[in-house]
């Protein structure tokens, strides 16, 4: 038997022996990219929310719609009723995107389900974008049953609807990043329940309500939300002669506080991930 000494074998060919073969470790798999991990995401939650989540969907519609019932006998109409319209559009989004967000983030950091995400090869602003993103999503038809009622319900033109694609994808973002970022910030999973809780009423009594109506400070607070930039946007358009680019700076705040809100989510995923 012939033997071929070490020197003679090209570099990096040595023959892996004894423990040392045992310990190799096989090469870990490429990280995904974000846009196809983000895909992946975001159709696994849309799915998962599409069979948990109608029922909740319908009892956010039903309670924004039962809340325009009842402030139609005290608005008559004018600028009130579009503030109200608007604001419980709106609301059913913070319901979906914002309050079960926050809880959805709580759970899976309490039953350890970041530990499983943490162990993809997927980027940590896929998580958080895919799954803000398919809730989000699932607000659509809610809201615009809502619109479509309230604007009936206080004889409120129906031909401007369509800025709801602008105004749901923005304030969906923007408090679906806040809910996360609750979720994910809290320390226990009954306190991320609450802040949802606290947040989607925040956009209750904030946005639902008129602007004129409201004392200073409470004014102030109003500002403060995420989503009185979509309330606000919403609103103009049910005008009769339209102010667009208040429409359209309204939307780009709306946008940046998105932005930010889901950077903030980001970076609690990968802090509470580590933990």
């Amino acid at each position: 038997m012939s033997t071929v000494p070490a020197e003679a074998l090209p570099t990096g060919a040595l023959p892996a022996t004894g423990r040392d073969a045992q310990h190799t470790a096989a090469p870990l798999a490429p990280r995904a990219r974000l846009l196809p991990a983000l895909a992946a995401v975001y159709r696994a939650q849309l799915s998962r929310a599409r069979v948990a989540r109608i029922p909740l969907l319908f009892v956010a519609t039903f309670q924004s719609i039962g809340i325009m019932v009842l402030m139609r006998g005290v608005v008559d109409g004018g600028s009130e009723a579009r503030a109200v319209v608007a604001g419980s559009t709106v609301l059913v989004v913070a319901f979906v995107a914002l309050n079960l967000l926050a809880q959805y983030f709580g759970q899976l950091r309490a039953g350890g389900g970041l530990d499983h995400y943490a162990t993809l090869p997927v980027p940590p602003a896929a998580v958080v974008l895919g799954a803000a993103g398919a809730y989000a999503s699932f607000t659509v038809p809610g809201t615009v049953v809502t619109a479509v009622a309230g604007s009936v319900l206080f004889g409120l033109p129906l031909g401007h609807l369509w800025i709801l694609g602008a105004v749901v994808p923005l304030a969906g973002a923007a408090l679906a990043g806040l809910g996360a970022a609750l979720g994910l910030l809290a320390p226990r999973q009954e306190l991320a329940t609450l802040l949802g809780q606290l947040g989607m009423s925040a956009a209750l009594l904030l946005g639902v309500l008129p602007a004129e109506r409201l004392p200073g400070p409470i004014g102030w607070a109003r500002d403060l939300l995420p989503s009185t930039y979509g309330v606000e946007a919403l609103a103009r358009t049910f005008g009769p002669h339209p102010d667009w680019a208040a429409v359209a700076v309204d939307l780009a705040v709306c946008g940046a506080v998105g932005l930010g809100s889901l950077a903030v989510a980001t970076w609690a995923y990968r802090r509470a991930a580590v933990r």
